[in-house]
């Protein structure tokens, strides 16, 4: 692991809080591994032995069913992921595979589970950042069951938007074929979806998004904020599909 990865990682939410003598233990026992694109880390049902925290590249989650296959998450730097599986000692409720070529420290869940014990300070902030995935879920599932997909992309775009200082412009950070399977679409769902909302706020160039009238498109996905707006405490950078800077569960 190199020593500039370091104050990154420690600026995490998990570790902002802890002793220097947590923090200096974990990163001992934490090996860094490069992983070309399209390389599955883990799938679903394995035992999750290790916190992932990504340094560099992109990593999708996703998760499968009876043929069917759907996009979880897709996770940015810096950002740790399978937090929830490594506590439990349980299996991974979903798989994981590179998007590029990305860099992935490997913290050992046995190491994390005896600091937890050890740290109080490590303690709250695994309970803080099990809370906020939590009502992460909840928001996303509200999304999927209450909305439309007119609805649901309207709000995405919107959130998207707010992730980038609010610009008016912006360049889709997933394919859309990704963003489709967030958003409980299938690709040619979402097309016709894009080509709805350019009556009602947005315009495309390629995978640029433009938003033209921020007012109709706010009425187009019926805005929420017990649906859309983000804790306090949560990162306005992060892609989850949200995108994110922040340990994933499952």
């Amino acid at each position: 692991m190199r020593d500039e990865d370091k104050p990154a990682i420690r600026d995490l939410p998990l570790f902002r809080a802890v002793t220097t003598q947590t923090f200096d233990g974990l990163m001992a026992s934490t090996y860094a591994q490069s992983f070309p694109p399209q390389l599955e880390l883990f799938r679903q049902g394995d035992r999750a032995d290790f916190l992932h925290i990504l340094v560099e590249g992109a990593v999708e989650l996703h998760a499968e069913w009876n043929g069917r296959d759907a996009v979880m998450a897709v996770v940015r730097p810096v950002s740790s992921f399978i937090l929830a599986a490594c506590l439990r000692d349980q299996p991974a409720l979903m798989s994981a595979r590179t998007l590029e070529r990305s860099r992935i420290l490997m913290l050992p869940a046995v190491d994390l589970r005896a600091a937890i014990r050890r740290d109080p300070e490590l303690a709250a902030a695994v309970m803080g950042e099990l809370a906020r995935g939590y009502r992460g879920m909840v928001r996303q599932v509200k999304n999927l069951k209450l909305r439309g997909t007119r609805e649901r992309l309207a709000a995405w775009l919107l959130t998207q938007s707010r992730r980038e200082g609010g610009a008016a412009s912006f360049v889709l950070p997933v394919e859309k074929r990704h963003l489709a399977s967030y958003l409980g679409m299938t690709a040619e769902s979402l097309s016709r979806t894009f080509a709805a909302l350019k009556k009602e706020g947005i315009a495309l160039d390629g995978a640029r998004v433009i938003i033209t009238d921020r007012a109709a498109l706010a009425q187009a996905a019926g805005q929420d904020p017990l649906i859309d707006e983000m804790d306090a405490s949560e990162d306005p950078g992060e892609v989850m599909l949200p995108s994110l800077g922040r340990p994933r569960g499952g």
